[in-house]
């Protein structure tokens, strides 16, 4: 099966930069050629919110909260999405997931991966 296994986690202070990894292993075809590719972040007593995506097509969507900060990229020879995350902030700390979401007019058995979550804690 498709695993979405994340990394780059962990205490930051605010103004600073951190990278997370997702590394997407299992498949036996290109995965992104099927699958929009997103990072979603949850907050303590809060909801699960898009943070950004980028499409099978790699057109890219930043939520406003984080756009001019956070950009979303991939490695195709890596099978890896990553998320650079600058000028951090307190409200930013949450614990992000990886995901995978079947395209628009794509065929999936499966419609959604998610990875198992990062701590992200930002905090002086």
């Amino acid at each position: 099966q498709v695993q979405l296994v994340e990394s780059g986690g962990g205490l930051v202070q605010p103004g600073g930069s951190l990278r997370l990894s997702c590394r997407v292993s299992g498949s036996a075809f290109s995965i992104f050629n099927i699958y929009d590719m997103a990072w979603y972040r949850q907050a303590p007593g809060k909801q699960r919110d898009l943070v950004a995506a980028i499409t099978t097509r790699g057109a890219t969507n930043t939520a406003s909260s984080v756009k001019g900060r956070f950009t979303i990229s991939r490695d195709n020879t890596k099978n890896t999405v990553y998320l650079q995350m600058n000028s951090l902030k307190p409200e930013d700390t949450a614990i992000y997931y990886c995901n995978a979401h079947c395209a628009p007019g794509s065929w999936c058995r499966i419609n959604d991966y998610w990875g198992q979550g990062t701590q992200v804690t930002v905090s002086s």
